[in-house]
């Protein structure tokens, strides 16, 4: 059974920083393409980063560019999102997506709320 849990989602105020985590399990992790999404209440889902297998290439939504870096440990089968810099525009709901050509398997969420 494949498994995506994310975790490490919370209340900060802005200019604060966060780490989520997302932790897979069920799947040969090291070979999935991983990514973060977010959406906000009353938007469509976002992609916010993404990171290669081999953790060799990333690429970021212009929106968090120079605040966000993901990163991934494939000796853990987790994937990480270091948030700095919070706005209260990052407030949404982060979900870690795993894909391998036309397997796509997402996380149920964790919450981010900035909020002064």
């Amino acid at each position: 059974q494949v498994q995506l849990v994310e975790s490490g989602g919370g209340l900060v105020q802005p200019g604060e920083s966060l780490r989520v985590s997302c932790a897979a399990s069920g799947i040969l992790f090291a070979r999935y393409y991983t990514s973060w999404y977010r959406q906000a209440p009353g938007k469509e889902r976002e992609l916010v980063a993404t990171i290669s297998s081999d953790g060799g290439a990333t690429n970021y939504a212009d929106s968090v560019k120079g605040r966000f870096t993901i990163s991934r440990d494939n000796a853990k089968n987790t994937v990480y999102l270091q948030m700095n810099s919070l706005k209260s525009e990052d407030t949404a709901m982060y979900y870690c997506n795993a894909k391998l050509y036309t397997k796509s398997y997402w996380g149920q969420g964790t919450q981010v709320t900035v909020s002064s």
